[in-house]
């Protein structure tokens, strides 16, 4: 017998995001006292709250913006949110794996929006 799962939507989230919604789940564990966390959440909220520089408001808000950027897409906007890249060679590495490659002025103008949250 196969079951086959079917993914309802998709929606990409920032780590802080991400850390938000974690919270809530781990706020609901904690009132059932008899349930322990699986190692998978417990590393996952690990994980988040390591690596969530903003609050969820921002990066949503610091995703927005970059949006309004011809070269950024979804995808990307999240990866800068997260990694909240300070120099050229960071933002490079951003973008490695696209087809395309940002020139200097295009590189300034992404920067130049991150260092308003960083």
């Amino acid at each position: 017998m196969t079951i086959f799962k079917r993914k309802e939507s998709e929606e990409y989230l920032t780590v802080a995001e991400v850390k938000a919604f974690l919270e809530d789940v781990e706020a609901e564990r904690a009132a059932d006292e008899d349930r322990e966390l699986r190692y998978e959440l417990a590393r996952a909220i690990e994980h988040v709250n390591r690596f969530a520089h903003l609050d969820p408001e921002e990066s949503r808000e610091l995703v927005e913006h970059l949006l309004e950027l011809e070269k950024v897409d979804g995808p990307t906007a999240i990866k800068i949110a997260d990694l909240l890249p300070q120099s050229r060679d960071e933002l490079r590495a951003v973008y490695a794996q696209e087809r395309y490659a940002l020139d200097g002025d295009e590189l300034d103008e992404v920067l130049n929006v991150v260092a308003k949250y960083v």
